[in-house]
């Protein structure tokens, strides 16, 4: 259950910053030695490798991106093709505020794997990192009497249709739905209607990536169960959960060259998990 009196600024881009702000004091001078080793833009996610072995991930925003549609038009929203290796990784935390989703999804990318820098130099405090563990298992039993899911999460819909469970889903595109659960699509405009209504409110973390998720996080009761879902919300979760985020259900690498390989040959997650990432469940305790 959230705590009450958690929830801080709710302005669009806030986590992020929050996140990007904590890793810097974590780092300290270690940051400036920091840089990226290699990176890259895959079909489903995005990544990088650092030079000290961390990496992250990004789910790489395809359907937002409306400046690829032609060479000239896409060369601006591209991050430095060509000019990464070597770059400082404190540089490309800058772009986590950039109006560019790709250069966005690459300093989340960086962003996530600073954060497994700093989990190597300083463990979790006030919340645990449980390995092989799924967020199926932080929705809780009985089931809720309405869980409200942000985006089309197949696996999560998929548990949620086993249990018998109530659900909504809301989300942009209804084409990325399944027939059956098409009865249960809420335009993601409509969400202050739905979200309140929640028990449990489970949200993809590429809402991190419009800008949208401190809205709906602002929209949640304060007793609903929240979850964040995905490889891009991976990184040190003080700011998810000083607004009122129970658990994050994130992945970590675990062997970024060649996680990198797989994502640079168009491989998703299941092609990744159990070989070079892992799911990990970030809670509150």
């Amino acid at each position: 259950m959230s705590a009450p009196g958690e929830r801080s600024d709710m302005r669009p881009g806030a986590i992020l910053a929050e996140a990007a702000a904590q890793v810097r004091e974590v780092l300290g001078p270690r940051l400036d030695e920091l840089t990226v080793e290699r990176a890259v833009l895959g079909l489903f996610f995005s990544g990088v490798e650092l030079n000290d072995g961390s990496a992250g991930l990004c789910a790489t925003p395809l359907k937002t991106i409306p400046e690829a549609v032609c060479c000239p038009s896409s060369a601006m929203a591209m991050p430095f093709p060509g000019k990464l290796r070597g770059r400082p990784a404190a540089a490309l935390l800058d772009d986590l505020t950039a109006a560019a989703s790709l250069r966005r999804t690459l300093a989340i990318a960086v962003l996530n794997a600073l954060s497994e820098t700093c989990w190597r130099l300083r463990p979790p405090s006030g919340y645990v990192i449980a390995e092989d563990a799924d967020g199926f298992d932080e929705l809780g039993e009985p089931n809720p009497n309405l869980t409200v899911v942000v985006g089309a999460l197949v696996p999560m819909l998929r548990e949620l249709k086993r249990r018998k469970a109530a659900y909504r889903v809301l989300e942009l595109d209804a084409s990325t739905l399944k027939p059956d659960e098409l009865p249960y699509f809420v335009p993601a405009d409509r969400a202050a209607e739905v979200v309140p209504l929640a028990d449990a409110l489970v949200i993809t973390g590429t809402t991190l990536i419009n800008d949208t998720l401190e809205g709906l996080l602002e929209l949640a009761r304060p007793e609903a169960r929240v979850i964040v879902v995905g490889p891009t919300a991976s990184f040190l979760p003080e700011p998810l959960f000083r607004r009122g985020v129970d658990a994050v259900a994130g992945v970590r690498a675990t062997a970024g060259d060649a996680l990198l390989d797989m994502l640079a040959e168009g491989g998703s997650g299941y092609h990744i998990f159990g070989r070079t990432a892992e799911r990990v469940v970030l809670k509150r305790y």
